[in-house]
């Protein structure tokens, strides 16, 4: 599997580097990215990790929902990412479906990822049996990212894709599920949709980096997707996210550009064409076959 070119002031960011950065106060920076362009563009940028999500089904294969994306597309899409990082630790997300149904599924999904796409870890949603899943795959030799919060494979169960933790009930909920998670071995959490406060009161109760998602300031790091975070489409955006970029409207703004020279035949120009020598083009307009001859007399 081909890689891309290493960035020499930075190393491979690996689980004990993650933990270092924990222990060192150092904010750990990932980005939720879907094909390898721009796997290039974050690797560019120094981030520490990469997950292909399944929110690739909403934001590049124009599902409504992550539930329909199918682990063959998220492979496709993973591998893309693979081949453009060399630095990031990449985190593979387990779809909907393709590791609920027993520990040997789970396993055997976990393996593909690590194995046919090049992940170096693989993400899962929820809590309850999850934690058992996760677990499974830890032993199996497979490292595991927990998700607690809102969990968009499970949103319709959670009433909507809304902020979890709001009732002390239901944050109790979120920290049993975050203690679970860490307990079966998984290496970090992400926490999503979590109001800051009850953030703030999970974090005294883990050892591992958390990286959050509109949970407040006091995780171990941030992850965003590079849709939003670029503005690369206008659809709606959680409360959580901030735009550093209008990319949908350069690219707008660049096709329209394109459509005008077109129409007003000032693109192409003579410098984006190709020449003939003038004695070749005079050979050719001696071969070039007249209009009563058969094809064959060229």
């Amino acid at each position: 599997m081909s890689s891309a070119p290493r960035n020499p002031d930075r190393k491979k960011v690996t689980l004990t580097k993650l933990a270092e950065m924990r222990a060192l106060g150092e904010p750990v920076v990932m980005v939720t990215a879907y094909d390898h362009p721009s796997a290039l563009a974050v690797e560019a940028a120094g981030v520490d990790m990469v997950l292909v999500g399944d929110s690739a089904a909403n934001n590049v294969l124009g599902y409504d929902s992550t539930v329909p994306v199918s682990v063959e597309e998220l492979l496709m899409l993973t591998r893309a990412v693979r081949r453009g990082l060399s630095t990031p630790l990449l985190v593979g997300d387990l779809p909907f479906g393709s590791y609920e149904a027993s520990d040997e599924q789970a396993i055997a999904t976990a393996h593909r990822f690590v194995k046919e796409a090049g992940c170096d870890a693989v993400k899962l949603e929820g809590g309850g049996a999850s934690v058992q899943r996760a677990r499974a795959i830890v032993r199996s030799g497979v490292p595991v990212m927990g998700h607690v919060g809102l969990t968009p494979q499970t949103a319709v169960a959670l009433g909507g894709y809304r902020a979890q933790g709001r009732t002390a009930e239901r944050a109790a909920e979120v920290m049993r599920d975050a203690i679970e998670l860490q307990d079966a071995g998984c290496f970090s959490i992400v926490f999503e949709a979590i109001p800051r406060d009850v953030t703030d009161l999970l974090m005294a109760h883990m050892e591992i980096p958390v990286i959050g998602i509109g949970a407040g300031p006091s995780t171990d790091g941030q992850v965003l997707v590079l849709h939003d975070l670029l503005g690369i489409h206008d659809g709606h955006k959680p409360k959580f996210v901030k735009t550093w970029a209008d990319v949908r409207g350069e690219m707008i703004r660049g096709v329209q550009a394109y459509a005008a020279e077109v129409r007003g035949r000032t693109f192409p120009g003579p410098e984006h064409g190709y020449g003939i020598p003038p004695e070749e083009l005079e050979r050719l307009r001696r071969l070039r076959p007249r209009r009563s001859a058969p094809a064959y007399d060229w």
